[in-house]
């Protein structure tokens, strides 16, 4: 049998190729994800989180490895929101690939003008604001911890969006709180959530990080479990540790319309095109089961 790829599937008003996407920066520019696989075959391309002005990234070492998982504070280095326009941008397009800007912003202004900066700019699919990062609040950006400081940045970016370019608001994984949270950005006009992310942690040094990969994938899976049950109408791209066909399973029973790809992109970079070409059998085979 061949399998062409998997049924479309709607999210937030776009129409995906199927429902894998790369997590924010876990890609890199999109060229070190390309040679293991076509970019257009993936749902989405979701990049590195693009702030207004070029960032370093956070001091070395900036990644260590956990058992089950990494530990990292990388600081969202980027090339800001110009070098992005000019040069990831056009290359990423070219490849075909639909194209999910990851943002983040020291202020709500700032998140406003990356809006209307991207929302000018072709080939944008849709806006992620990252409102996940748990190294972002020792970097400089404006603090989201908190519902309503989360709505205000979505707000921000969705007011100054041309209508037609959907916004996602990546949240962290916090069972207390997820809920609360995912209503409130939604209610902000947020077309959808993603739901997981690195939980907070630290490196040896002691430094604020983040802890992702395999290790949060169980807790990441009970915030998608929440949010589907007490948000039935949301729509929800789940994220967390997924490594696996049978993890992206789980997130889709779970209720997620769509899951990201993250760390296991650096240790297996085949993983998201994997992932997508068994999902799309799995959806051949159910085609049969319906049509016999």
């Amino acid at each position: 049998m061949t399998v062409a790829g998997p049924p479309n599937v709607e999210l937030a008003g776009l129409t995906l190729v199927g429902p894998v996407l790369t997590a924010a920066g876990c890609g890199g520019t999109g060229r070190e994800l390309a040679a293991y696989g076509p970019l257009d075959r993936l749902g989405a391309f979701v990049t590195r989180s693009i702030s207004l002005n070029a960032r370093p990234g956070g001091a070395l070492p900036r990644i260590v490895e956990t058992p089950s998982g990494l530990v990292h504070a990388t600081g969202l280095p980027n090339p800001g929101i110009d070098q992005f326009l000019a040069t990831e941008l056009p290359w990423l397009l070219q490849e075909g690939a639909r194209v999910i800007v990851s943002i983040v912003g020291s202020s709500l202004g700032e998140y406003a003008e990356l809006a209307r900066r991207l929302g000018r700019a072709p080939g944008v699919s849709a806006i992620e604001v990252n409102l996940s990062s748990p190294d972002a609040m020792g970097s400089g950006f404006f603090d989201v911890r908190e519902p309503f400081h989360a709505a205000g940045a979505v707000s921000a970016v969705q007011r100054d969006l041309p209508r037609g370019v959907p916004v996602l608001a990546k949240l962290r994984p916090d069972v207390l709180r997820v809920v609360e949270t995912a209503r409130t950005v939604l209610d902000a006009g947020a077309a959808a959530v993603v739901v997981g992310n690195a939980l907070p942690a630290a490196l040896p040094d002691g430094r604020p990080a983040g802890l992702s990969g395999p290790a949060v994938r169980p807790l990441s899976l009970r915030c998608v479990t929440e949010v589907r049950g007490a948000l039935p109408d949301a729509q929800i791209v789940g994220a967390g540790g997924i490594s696996t066909t049978d993890d992206a399973r789980s997130f889709l029973a779970a209720g997620a319309v769509a899951v990201q790809i993250g760390t296991a992109l650096l240790h297996d970079p085949t993983s998201a095109a994997r992932i997508a070409a068994e999902l799309a059998v799995d959806a051949a085979h159910d085609q049969e089961r319906i049509s016999s």
